[in-house]
């Protein structure tokens, strides 16, 4: 079921409180806070409202089970569409103007194959926001392993660390 959730949280060094956000689920909060999602075959959306001071992250698998960005039917959009509507009523209230908005969609896919849509997931989300006028940044990571993604909701600021590599610590990608 699609709609707010998350799972462990986990206090930081830096006094920051550490949320996970499971897929199908997404969280906003005005707080000083870090938001996390792993994403494998799946994509973030990262909204910050700069003049209320609050954002969220709504975490969305790709449909189907391959990893890969698919096409969409009617019945999924529209599910998608209601979850999509409500995260962004829930971090921009009844705001009029969306000057201070700014959004962005990280995203990760397994490398492609012949026959990949023409239209994703990302891309129709992107045009829900850009509809809304919401300015919007994609990215997409084609790897066979996942990546988390961070986000401080009350400051706007979102990072990708990429996978664990020697000696086990994360690559860090900049998003913002």
């Amino acid at each position: 079921m699609l709609g707010t959730g998350s799972l462990s949280i986990r206090n930081l060094s830096q006094g920051l409180e550490e949320l996970a956000v499971v897929a199908g689920a997404y969280h906003v909060s005005p707080e000083p806070m870090r938001l996390v999602a792993t994403l494998f075959g799946a994509l973030a959306l990262c909204l910050h409202d700069e003049k209320r001071g609050v954002g969220g992250l709504l975490h969305l698998q790709f449909f189907g089970d391959t990893g890969r960005p698919s096409d969409v039917t009617d019945n999924s959009l529209s599910g998608v569409l209601v979850v999509l509507d409500r995260f962004k009523r829930a971090v921009l209230g009844n705001a009029a103007r969306y000057d201070d908005v700014q959004a962005r969609i990280l995203a990760h896919a397994l490398p492609p194959q012949t026959g990949e849509p023409t239209a994703s997931l990302v891309d129709l989300i992107k045009a829900d926001l850009v509809d809304g006028r919401i300015v919007c940044g994609t990215q997409v990571f084609r790897r066979v392993e996942p990546v988390k993604v961070c986000f401080e909701p009350f400051a706007g600021r979102v990072w990708v660390s990429g996978p664990i590599g020697a000696g086990g610590l994360h690559r860090r990608f900049s998003a913002a």
